[in-house]
């Protein structure tokens, strides 16, 4: 049976450009992007056009930042979708190739991310689990210093997205992607989890985080977009919303507490 004709709308990378300027983005500003490409419509192109297109909006003063990041990093014990056989998980522990920036792939965060990460000029951040890659003058500094033991914390480029007064770019992807909130997980009281991956040696390691999900991240959404300004508007056949870091994460801190209550004690995994 012969695959149907697409059914559009036909998008290109001058079409996303044009609609990006007039959703509010600004030539020369830092934006981090969390994307859908299959939600835009049939694009001539792919990712590297809409990536082409972000830049085009930006100018060559603005910067672009994407999540690069990289769960399978972890240990196998926890792996769900597919679940590996329980006698299998020492082997992978030891033999699991370890993070290296340049070569090891993103997962679970789309392909326009990946095409980032790939792009001549790009640079990454060093955490084994949940790098962040950029393009742009700004890009080393947003990507160095990612803490090993920070996952999406202050010593992660997420904070220093929000210093920099950047704005998150939700493109066809809902709030349940915007890593912008988990800052906010680092500034309430939050249980520890010990989190295994590879060592940068080789073998295995275990750091102590912060537990992080995003669990409720749509509710958050929902009320943050009612209480804050957020720019909406299309791009192709998706909404897109565009709204600084550092309100995000301020409503964030607020919300979470009241709406997503933890535990009162957060025991270390140690005790």
């Amino acid at each position: 049976m012969p695959t149907p004709p697409p059914t559009g709308p036909l998008v290109t990378r001058d079409s996303i450009a044009r609609q990006l300027r007039l959703l509010g983005v600004e030539t020369g500003e830092t934006l981090l992007l969390h994307s859908s490409l299959s939600s835009l419509g049939w694009v001539n192109g792919g990712a590297v056009a809409v990536v082409r297109a972000v830049l085009d909006a930006l100018g060559p003063s603005g910067t672009l930042v994407v999540p690069t990041q990289t769960g399978d990093q972890s240990d196998p014990a926890l792996w769900s979708d597919p679940p590996v056989p329980e006698e299998w998980w020492d082997r992978v522990r030891a033999t699991m190739p370890p993070y290296d920036p340049l070569i090891t792939p993103s997962r679970g965060v789309g392909v326009i991310p990946e095409t980032v990460r790939t792009w001549p000029g790009a640079v990454r951040s060093a955490h084994p689990q949940t790098s962040f890659a950029a393009l742009g003058p700004l890009a080393r500094d947003v990507t160095a210093g990612h803490a090993p033991d920070c996952r999406l914390g202050e010593r992660s480029p997420l904070a220093r997205l929000e210093r920099l007064g950047a704005r998150v770019l939700l493109l066809g992807a809902g709030y349940g992607a915007c890593t912008s909130f988990h800052l906010a997980e680092y500034r309430i009281p939050a249980p520890r989890v010990e989190v295994g991956r590879p060592a940068p040696g080789g073998g295995w390691e275990r750091v102590v985080e912060v537990s992080i999900t995003s669990d409720r991240f749509d509710e958050l959404g929902h009320d943050f977009e009612r209480d804050r300004p957020v720019l909406r508007g299309p791009v192709g056949a998706a909404d897109a919303r565009l709204f600084p870091v550092a309100d995000a994460v301020a409503y964030a801190e607020r919300w979470l507490p009241l709406h997503r209550p933890r535990e009162e004690e957060f025991p270390h995994p140690h005790d």
